[in-house]
């Protein structure tokens, strides 16, 4: 196998001879970036399986941010203004950089500017991979762009832009070159690897939960592999220190998100059809459309397996130099393939937090990473290259002519969104993040934010209606209960005359009911802080200064060291 650790004279004449050239691999990877989204010019902004979930969380964000609300944690135009706590469970980093986007260019842009700037990413994560551990002598320049364009476009990210619009898987992409490079770092520099695995961890659980969940398992079976070849245990030690670190340094996402799955009904993740039983390669439904994008992804995974069998047969010959990484390569690829076939059910169901991955068929975010270096390290001559390329693109565009054409929105669309969020009308919500008794499906669309729930006679009047802070007066003629066009969740705190109050739930939808008594009430409600969220901050920001102070104390040491 062609990958191999440089020297660090190699390393630094190598990129100070290339610094004057970056533009030549940016150019490259940008431009390979920018012939994905030609047909945007023409049909529109593809419109996959989760584009509206992302889309209206990016207006969520940025509506919020205006209102200083920096960190978001409650979604209040979700299930029609009803709301949920989508912010606390989904990770921040992708809604964060859509919102950014969406604030500064327009919005019938802000999806096609971010699917650029993430593929651009991926290509440059994987250069530098490529320039890190592509053996110079046997693979140039040349090769590392290659290989670099070839992830950033390759199938299984073509299928996320078009016919999923998964934004933050696709983001994650990003990581799993650099989760390789620091696992190769960590075969030589041991503990000294220790941080930048973290990092990257925890950039995984910040980015997207299922492919976090891929990493870590990823991460398990590189380090046995390399360990096992090695007859060392130290390797096993190093991971589990970046595992401990990386999810002390994501803490103030993660902890909340795992504690406060006890109020949502989060079992809906992996409800029919979003199952790995229903989503194994070739597998068959009674949904026609689950049923022909299955199709889609059954023959796009057969062609990386086949081409990943082809070019690691015609590298076989890196294997008497590089036999050690070639054998890891081969079998992270197995493991990617057999995990993504009904023979794997037991290991989905056994294997902690699997399930919640949902879709065997994700784990070709790593066999692309796989298949792109197998391509370039055993596909020498550019036409066997060319050809490969030009199979994937008819399978893509086979998939799309004869299984299932992507769906598209047209800037109108885009504005209805925006129109949507402007009025208040809100949107369709998310089963996993509905809050435990909510009924989405019995609410009324129309219902005031404010209702008498009982026979008394009120004056109602809104002073403030927040995301996150609601605040009215209400002149009850006896004392009754309202309610509220808000659905009930454990870390809203109410207020009545300045008094906390316990509050009830309207048995058909779930909306918030609040005691109220007789003459003038003022209503205070608020989405508190919980101890979860406290706690989980502290972690990170305890753990992310003794890593600053590690890094100094280190860097001084060897600036100390005599030359």
């Amino acid at each position: 196998m062609s990958l191999g650790k440089t020297s660090g004279a190699e390393s630094r004449v190598g990129w100070q001879g290339g610094a004057g050239l970056l533009w030549a691999p940016l150019l490259a990877i940008g431009g390979a970036a920018f012939a994905v989204e030609i047909p945007f010019f023409f049909l529109g902004t593809p419109s996959g399986h989760d584009v509206e979930f992302h889309l209206y969380s990016w207006l969520e964000v940025l509506a919020q941010w205006k209102h200083g609300i920096f960190y978001p944690r409650w979604a209040a135009l979700a299930h029609f203004a009803y709301g949920e706590p989508r912010f606390v469970f989904y990770p921040p980093a992708s809604w964060t950089l859509g919102a950014f986007l969406s604030a500064i260019f327009p919005w019938t842009v802000a999806s096609c500017v971010y699917l650029w700037i993430v593929l651009v990413a991926a290509g440059v994560a994987m250069f530098v991979l490529a320039r890190r551990w592509l053996d110079p002598q046997k693979l140039d320049r040349r090769d590392a762009i290659f290989v670099a364009v070839l992830y950033a476009v390759n199938p299984y990210h073509l299928v996320i832009v078009y016919w999923r619009s998964a934004f933050a898987e696709l983001l994650a992409s990003c990581l799993v070159p650099l989760l390789l490079l620091c696992v190769l770092k960590a075969v030589d520099a041991g503990m000294r690897a220790v941080v930048p695995l973290a990092l990257v961890l925890a950039a995984a659980w910040l980015t997207n939960a299922p492919a976090a969940v891929m990493i870590h398992y990823s991460l398990a079976l590189l380090l046995v592999f390399f360990a096992w070849q090695r007859r060392s245990l130290r390797l096993l030690l190093v991971g589990a220190g970046a595992v401990g670190l990386g999810a002390c340094l994501a803490g103030f996402y993660l902890l909340p998100a795992i504690y406060e799955q006890r109020w949502i009904d989060i079992a809906q993740a992996v409800s029919a059809g979003s199952r790995p039983a229903d989503n194994f390669l070739f597998i068959h439904t009674t949904d026609a459309d689950h049923d022909a994008f299955n199709r889609i992804v059954t023959w796009l995974a057969v062609l990386e397996m086949v081409v990943i069998v082809v070019a690691a047969w015609a590298a076989r010959r890196w294997w008497e130099t590089q036999r050690e990484v070639w054998n890891v390569l081969v079998g992270w690829a197995i493991a990617c393939s057999v995990l993504m076939f009904p023979v794997a059910g037991l290991l989905w169901r056994v294997l902690p937090k699997m399930q919640f991955m949902q879709f065997p068929w994700r784990w070709l975010l790593c066999l692309s990473l796989i298949f792109s270096l197998f391509v370039t390290v055993g596909l020498r001559r550019w036409w066997w290259r060319a050809a490969v390329c030009a199979v994937s693109i008819l399978v893509i565009v086979g998939a799309w002519r004869y299984a299932q054409a992507p769906w598209w929105d047209t800037a109108d669309d885009l504005r209805e969104m925006q129109d949507n969020m402007a009025t208040a009308a809100g949107y369709e919500g998310t089963e996993e993040y509905t809050p435990l008794g909510a009924e989405p499906g019995a609410i009324d669309k129309e219902a005031r934010n404010v209702t008498v729930e009982g026979p008394a006679h009120g004056a109602i009047r809104v002073q403030r209606w927040d995301a996150e802070s609601r605040m009215f007066t209400a002149e009850m003629s006896a004392a009754d209960q309202v309610a509220l066009r808000l659905f009930r969740y454990p870390a809203w705190r109410v207020e009545v005359n300045g008094r906390v109050v316990e509050t009830t739930a309207r048995a058909e939808t779930g909306q918030m009911l609040v005691p109220v008594g007789a003459g003038m009430n003022r209503v205070e409600i608020r989405f508190v802080r919980t101890w979860d969220r406290a706690v989980g901050g502290w972690i990170s920001f305890i753990t992310a200064i003794a890593v600053i102070v590690w890094l100094w104390m280190s860097r001084v040491r060897t600036s100390d060291r005599p030359v």
